[in-house]
C-alpha cells in the first residue's frame, strides 16, 4: 500500500476527508494511474498514526480522500534517537539520512568537526538540508514511517554536546572504549521512552579533544567492535543495535 504525507490541517476528521496537495498528486494520478476507490496510507508526520482512506475524487490539483478508519500500530520506536553525524565527504549523507529514517531515528543533525573535510557556506548548508529532507522524507514513505525526521541546521560539536546535554541516554563510539560487555551493558539499559543521542564522527573520527569534551558532559564512549568502521557503518551499526533493543 502507498504511503502518503500530508500537513495536520489536511485531515478533516468531522468530514471524514482527507485532501492530498502538491507534487503527490502527480505522482497518484499519473505515475502510479491510482484509481478512485483504491487505498492509501496517509500520516500527519507529527502524531504517529496511520489514517487509510480511499481515493474519492481528482481535482486538477488535489486528491480528494474519504477517510476510512485511523490505525496507531506503534510502527515508531518508542524512543527518540537522534544521530549527531560528523559531516563526511561526497554523497555519503545522502545514504546516511536514507537509512537512518529506515532505522527509526528522529532527528538527524549533522556536524562540523575538526577533521570533516567538507566544509559548507551558509547557502551551500541550506541547498544541502532541504536536499536531505527531501531524502528524508522519501525514505519515511517507502519505510512506511509515521513521522518524517527532520534535519537539523547544521552546527558544531560544543553546539551539539550543548544540544544533547538533557537527553537520557549519551554514546559515542571510540577506539579506546572498554570491552564489547560494557557496550552490550548501556546498550541494554536503554529503555523504552528514554531520549538517545549518538554521536559519530567524520572520515577520521574525532580528536582527542572532541571526544574529551564528550566524555566531561556525560555523553559514555562504546566499542562497535575489533574492524575499523566507516563513518556510514558506524551510524547503522549503533542504530541497529538501538532498534533491535527497543522494539518489542
Amino acid at each position: 500500500m502507498y504511503q502518503f504525507f500530508v500537513e495536520p490541517g489536511q485531515i478533516e476528521m468531522e468530514e471524514k476527508r482527507v485532501t492530498i496537495l502538491g507534487s503527490d498528486v502527480n505522482h497518484i494520478k499519473n505515475v502510479l494511474r491510482m484509481k478512485i476507490g483504491e487505498e492509501i496510507a496517509v500520516s500527519n508526520g507529527m502524531d504517529k498514526k496511520d489514517y487509510r482512506c480511499g481515493i474519492a475524487d481528482f481535482t486538477e490539483d488535489s486528491v480528494i480522500c474519504e477517510l476510512r478508519f485511523i490505525k496507531d500500530d506503534g510502527l515508531e520506536l518508542p524512543s527518540q534517537v537522534y544521530l549527531f553525524q560528523g559531516l563526511p565527504k561526497a554523497d555519503k549523507m545522502e545514504l546516511i539520512v536514507q537509512k537512518a529514517v529506515e532505522l527509526g531515528v528522529h532527528q538527524i543533525i549533522p556536524m562540523a568537526t575538526k577533521r570533516a573535510i567538507v566544509k559548507l557556506d551558509e547557502k551551500k548548508a541550506k541547498n544541502k538540508i532541504e536536499r536531505w529532507q527531501g531524502i528524508a522524507e522519501a525514505s519515511a514513505k517507502q519505510s512506511k514511517r509515521r513521522v518524517i525526521p527532520q534535519i537539523s541546521q547544521v552546527m558544531s560539536m560544543k553546539e551539539a554536546v550543548a544540544l544533547a546535554k538533557d537527553m537520557d541516554v549519551k554514546i559515542i563510539p571510540y577506539e579506546l572504549a572498554e570491552g564489547m560487555a560494557e557496550t552490550k551493558k548501556i546498550i541494554e539499559n536503554i529503555r523504552p521512552g528514554q531520549s538517545v543521542a549518538i554521536f559519530i564522527g567524520p572520515e577520521g573520527g574525532f580528536e582527542d579533544n572532541e571526544i574529551q569534551a564528550a566524555l566531561e558532559n556525560g555523553i559514555q564512549p562504546i566499542t562497535l567492535g575489533k574492524r575499523i568502521l566507516r563513518t556510514e557503518t558506524a551510524g547503522f551499526t549503533t542504530l541497529a543495535w538501538i532498534m533491535y533493543q527497543l522494539e518489542e
